[in-house]
């Protein structure tokens, strides 16, 4: 047995995730002390401490404080919050509406399995007991993914929110010295992480608990109904991820078409008028849309272990402390993130440049050797000595040593898998480097290199994945592919504020140029953003990364529950469905990057009609319309959204229904193949470009400034790779890790419909 009791397990958990909101609120607490007003001393003053927030200005002689910056950068932060809003609840009414459609649906069809009959029904797995009805399954099946989607709109809503609450903060404490805007910027980012990671965990434990009132001790008709709330959470990312990357990039290529390459001024100027569009945009595709779309992991990766685990040893001998072990690895994940943050925040202090990138590369290290530790207490406190878990209608004998290396080898993988990210993607190594000096001789040869560097770095990751997946399953089945899956998401949390410390830097560079701040602002705001721009690629890194291993778990667990013991790549019926499946990531990534082109077109012919309208604009003597631009994005991004959501929600219902269960096995396997080389080449030749682009204007070193400088023809050719890469990093690529997890986990929800009522052609024919 455990030497965690049942008792300690209902404690642990929800006061590891209360510790984690609390903690959340006290960093959100720590950024509200920077004041967005021009009062100097008062109530403040009494929190001076090391990171105290009224020190005096560094830059207070040069006249920067002066109250008219202070009152700029307020109103220029009140428009990007008011347009990121406005976007958020537009969006998550179109949402709203597909929600409680796909909800009806799930009802429907999980109901019709047995009719709708409300009879108490055999076990699938021990056919000496009764079962709760499959009426109860579709019930429990809809209010979980109702569940799920409500969680995950709020915590990407929360994360927008706090970032835009941030941006102008971290521009203010600028002044100060790079390391007192570092951490604001590392706070909010902090903040956002730790209240979805705590909100993630907290509301799945409750729902479990409050399904167990019904389900006693039917705890695989518990678990089958959880998965429900894995459906929810990603199906809104889908949309937060497509709609907020479609929108951020819109305004991103035509921010960049017209005011860098045609009329030759700085990116964040205020006379562009789709800069407020473009500032909108890094919070609801980079922030809203990447907290969604890793919140859809976590949850996806513990609905498919519980699954799993509810079939095995821990759910027929109901030991509730095992069973919860995925959510006791991710209550230890938020402790260790917790420590990990002081780290950055308190223990030690930024006082250069060069500092940021290495402070933020100790956190994935100092939280996965710290985490190794946690999942070694986790393991053998709460997981007996030997257990059984069910491998394709056997049950495998497991020991815990084993599953706590299933678990690190997913850990580790994800580090090794954010470091290869780095290299390839980071302007402080070669492969970047190469890219810059290719600009030498035009567009077309910058674009070769970068598509180039893409395909070359998918390697390592794949070989990364691939012995996860190969040592995770020989000790422990699907399983162990599960909790590897949750191994590399157990430090969400820090991994979270990492990635959404990048657009808060981005912004406050951005309002630094809007507000007419000193030069030597701007150059700490452009270094905070250059860190982050590298660690948000790190961030996608790990979210491809999971969402690989989180693909197969569910498809793993997907095969059991519809009742398939092998799955035969010769059989014509899952040929046909692998090679279309292998497809699917190419239609869907045709559709993201053509709306992006067309909503872009629609923002570069705007503001080529501003500047040639709009008398004194290009002087900085008349206000450009902001507006509009706002209005192009949101509108294009709203409408173009629906089709590559459809795609990806329909196919599973569509080939499950009429093809059947092999087929649809053939479809998963073929888009995870897939799905996964293009996102991570996109996702890194897209990258490369914009750190080639930025390497080229900071010219920091030699090599760089003879590329340079701003304006010259290799900095043209950059910002033109730069502007093609835009939808690949930030639309079709993490996009395409939600398209094959999220296929995989409607699948697992759908399989009793299918494996009963499936297959209507090969009936009929």
């Amino acid at each position: 047995m455990a030497l965690l009791p049942y008792l300690g397990t209902e404690i642990v958990i929800p006061v590891c995730a209360v510790i984690g909101i609390v903690f959340s609120l006290v960093q959100w607490y720590l950024v509200s002390q920077v004041k967005l007003t021009t009062e100097r001393g008062g109530a403040a003053a009494a929190n001076n401490g090391k990171n105290g927030y009224t020190d005096c200005l560094i830059e207070e002689e040069d006249g920067v404080n002066d109250q008219d910056v202070v009152v700029k950068c307020a109103e220029i932060q009140n428009a990007i919050s008011e347009g990121a809003t406005s976007f958020l609840f537009t969006e998550y009414q179109y949402v709203g509406i597909f929600m409680v459609a796909f909800a009806i649906l799930i009802f429907l069809f999980l109901g019709s399995v047995k009719s709708f009959s409300t009879k108490s029904q055999t076990c699938t797995y021990d056919k000496e007991k009764l079962c709760k009805p499959a009426l109860a399954t579709a019930i429990f099946s809809t209010v979980s993914f109702l569940l799920g989607a409500v969680t995950s709109v709020v915590s990407g809503f929360l994360g927008m929110k706090i970032a835009t609450y941030a941006n102008a903060r971290t521009t203010l404490e600028a002044r100060k010295g790079v390391g007192k805007a570092f951490i604001t910027a590392f706070r909010s980012g902090a903040v956002m992480g730790f209240l979805l990671a705590a909100n993630g965990l907290l509301v799945l434990y409750i729902t479990i608990n409050l399904f167990k009132l019904y389900y006693g001790d039917d705890w695989e008709g518990l678990f089958e109904a959880i998965t429900g709330y894995g459906l929810g959470g990603s199906s809104m990312a889908l949309f937060g991820r497509v709609g907020g990357g479609i929108y951020t990039k819109a305004a991103d290529v035509g921010a960049d078409l017209v005011g860098k390459v045609e009329m030759n001024i700085p990116e964040d100027d205020p006379r562009n008028p789709a800069v407020i569009a473009d500032n909108v945009g890094d919070n609801v595709g980079d922030i809203a849309g990447m907290g969604s779309d890793l919140f859809g992991s976590y949850a996806e990766s513990s609905c498919a272990a519980l699954v799993v685990a509810s079939i095995s040893s821990f759910g027929m001998t109901h030991d509730f402390t095992a069973m919860c072990y995925p959510l006791l690895i991710s209550s230890m994940g938020i402790l260790v993130c917790l420590i990990t943050t002081l780290f950055a925040t308190d223990f030690f202090e930024i006082k250069a440049v060069n500092e940021i990138e290495p402070a933020l590369k100790k956190q994935l290290i100092i939280s996965t050797i710290l985490m190794t530790f946690g999942i070694a207490i986790v393991t053998w406190t709460c997981l007996p000595s030997s257990f059984t878990i069910f491998n394709f209608g056997a049950q495998k004998v497991v020991k815990n040593w084993e599953l706590f290396l299933c678990v690190c080898v997913g850990l580790w993988a994800g580090l090794i898998i954010g470091f290869v990210t780095e290299y390839y993607t980071s302007n402080a190594y070669s492969p970047v480097q190469d890219v810059a000096d290719s600009c030498r001789t035009g567009a077309a040869t910058n674009v070769i290199f970068g598509l180039a560097l893409g395909y070359k770095s998918v390697i390592i990751p794949i070989f990364a994945i691939a012995i996860s997946i190969f040592v995770s399953f020989s000790f422990a089945a699907m399983y162990g592919i599960a909790v590897a899956a949750l191994g590399m998401l157990s430090t969400i949390a820090t991994g979270l504020a990492i990635d959404a410390y990048g657009p808060i830097s981005d912004n406050a560079g951005g309002i630094a140029e809007m507000a007419g701040m000193s030069h030597i602002i701007r150059e700490r705001t452009d270094a905070l953003d250059a860190a982050g721009n590298t660690t948000a690629a790190i961030g996608k890194g790990f979210a491809i990364g999971s969402a690989a291993l989180v693909s197969l778990a569910l498809f793993g667990a997907f095969v059991s529950r519809a009742k398939i013991s092998t799955v035969d790549v010769l059989t014509p019926k899952v040929f046909i469905g692998l090679i279309v499946g292998a497809m699917l990531p190419y239609w869907f990534s045709a559709m993201t990057m053509k709306s992006v082109g067309s909503a872009a077109l629609k923002m570069v012919e705007e503001v080529r009609r501003q500047f040639n309208t709009i008398p004194g604009l290009m002087e900085g003597l008349a206000k450009p319309d902001y507006a509009t631009c706002v209005k192009i994005s949101t509108d294009a991004s709203i409408k173009e959204m629906i089709p590559p959501g459809a795609l990806v929600m329909l196919t599973p219902l569509i080939v499950g229904t009429f093809f059947g269960v092999e087929t649809l096995s053939g479809v998963l396997a073929g888009s995870l193949v897939s799905g996964v080389q293009i996102a991570i080449s996109a996702s890194n030749t897209g990258g490369a470009w914009d750190n080639a682009k930025k390497y080229i204007e900071a010219g920091a070193s030699e090599h760089a400034r003879t590329l340079g400088p701003k304006g010259s023809e290799p900095h043209k050719a950059a910002v033109i790779g730069d502007t093609i890469g835009d939808p690949l990093k930030d639309t079709s690529g993490p996009s395409l890790n939600i398209l094959i997890k999220l296929m995989a986990v409607e699948s697992l929800v759908f399989a009793p419909f299918f494996a009963t009522h499936g297959g209507l052609l090969f009936k009929i024919f």
